[in-house]
């Protein structure tokens, strides 16, 4: 049994991720091992959250995947640590819009039994407190908050008051953060600007925030409350166990590095398990596909920021689209797309796509509930998924003329997106593998017998 607990607060801003990645890297600094976790389809946080344990950080969606599954996935990704912590998102009873808090983090601390620690951030606040306490523990009282975490305080005096206020409600102060300008983390237009883009200055953030939350947060009482989880009977999810393997183990390129990040780790397990041999190729930096390359995976990322190095890298470009060209799998999700477009914001890319890509003033943002229209490398006509669109740019056109995906918009209107072509797959929808393993072991059959791999050396 693993201990755990949900790091939550009343709305998006009060310092989650700020609280949760220091009482990652303390917990770790002071000998635990730590898993950490992400509610939601964010990518960003999980790349902070593995600088401070050491270990990949992975999300619980259940609208991605399942409620079903969370639970499974949580056992999964904490076997062999002390401790896990769970970064909730947006406030603690806010999930996919329309629903009753489908998503949400109280929906998924109560899939995991986990106690709640709820960070506040107390500017502009004293006594009125202790009300939006009680009502958050009152709306829902099988979500248990355990413990609060005051962030933003301005001086001792207003710690006092807000202690106090905490008393009336009968909630424990674990930790007291001041207002201090060195915890945040830089931000980007989609959040955050990714931990391996940050480079020395995410690992100087990252300590930053660990040692204030080492001198200010009460270790030992987080300990106890993440002790009061009961023991989960709950086997773990294993890769092994959804898919079959493929024989042939065919070469599947996984594109990484700085423009690269927004994937998840199941992924590539699914893959190795599917008998892939998964190799990473940074669009950055490699000029050339690894050798014998049967299939290629672009995942999303901030490709938009790194649009004039990508388009620099024409060796790669090339290798790319004559990959494509030959009718070899490839599954290119949201910043993928976009590199496998024409242009990005009037630089050239691969050239797959007849079609260009440019940043726009308005987020698209969202889950997705599609269906394939046709057969492709990932899903037969027919098979439906739920995903997730997180952008600020836009593709013109929208579509090929066999779109990867059908919905509806929040109009109820139709949207065709994205693009089937050959062997690519591309679209706008991130995905979660573990929700749709068939759909990974659908891929590597098709690289597995793709009649064309990559040759470095031609």
């Amino acid at each position: 049994m693993v201990n755990r607990l949900v790091v939550a607060a009343p709305a998006s801003g009060s310092g989650k991720t700020t609280v949760a990645t220091g009482l990652m890297a303390a917990l770790r600094r002071a000998g635990d091992r730590v898993a950490p976790f992400k509610v939601g389809p964010d990518y960003i946080d999980p790349g902070y959250h593995g600088i401070a344990t050491g270990l990949p950080g992975r999300n619980l969606d259940p609208v991605m995947v399942g409620e079903q599954k969370v639970a499974s996935l949580f056992v999964h990704g904490s076997r062999g640590t002390d401790i896990a912590v769970v970064e909730g998102v947006m406030g603690l009873f806010d999930g996919r819009i329309d629903t009753e808090g489908l998503g949400s983090t109280a929906h998924v601390a109560k899939l995991l039994a986990a106690p709640v620690l709820f960070v506040v951030d107390a500017r502009g606040q004293s006594r009125s407190l202790a009300a939006l306490l009680h009502g958050f523990r009152g709306y829902d009282p099988t979500v248990r908050i355990g413990g609060v975490v005051l962030n933003q305080v301005g001086s001792e005096r207003h710690e006092q008051v807000l202690r106090s206020a905490c008393a009336e409600v009968g909630l424990e102060v674990m930790g007291v953060l001041p207002r201090d300008p060195a915890f945040s983390l830089p931000s980007r237009h989609l959040g955050l600007v990714t931990a391996v883009e940050h480079g020395p200055e995410a690992l100087a953030a990252v300590d930053a925030i660990a040692d204030a939350v080492a001198k200010h947060v009460d270790l030992d009482a987080v300990r106890r409350l993440a002790a009061i989880a009961p023991a989960m009977a709950v086997p773990a999810w294993d890769a092994t166990a959804e898919v079959a393997e493929v024989p042939g183990e065919p070469v599947v390129a996984v594109a990484g590095g700085a423009a690269f990040t927004f994937g998840y780790a199941e992924h590539v397990e699914l893959l190795r398990a599917a008998g892939a041999d998964v190799a990473v190729v940074d669009p950055l930096r490699d000029e050339a596909l690894p050798e014998g390359t049967s299939g290629l995976v672009l995942p999303g990322g901030f490709p938009e920021q790194h649009a004039d190095a990508l388009s620099r890298n024409a060796p790669l470009r090339a290798a790319i689209a004559e990959l494509a060209r030959s009718g070899a799998p490839v599954h290119a999700e949201c910043g993928g797309l976009l590199y496998l477009a024409r242009s990005l914001d009037g630089v050239p890319m691969c050239g797959v796509l007849d079609a260009d890509g440019s940043m726009s003033p308005r987020l698209t943002l969202g889950y997705r509930d599609a269906v394939a229209p046709v057969d492709s490398v990932l899903a037969r006509a027919g098979e439906r998924v739920t995903g997730h669109e997180f952008h600020r740019t836009v593709l013109t056109p929208a579509q090929g003329a066999q779109p990867a995906w059908h919905w509806r918009g929040t109009d109820r209107r139709p949207v065709a997106e994205g693009f089937v072509l050959g062997g690519v797959h591309a679209s706008y929808l991130h995905t979660h593998p573990a929700a749709i393993p068939e759909s990974v072991a659908r891929f590597v059959r098709a690289c597995a017998t793709a009649e064309v791999t990559y040759e470095a050396t031609r």
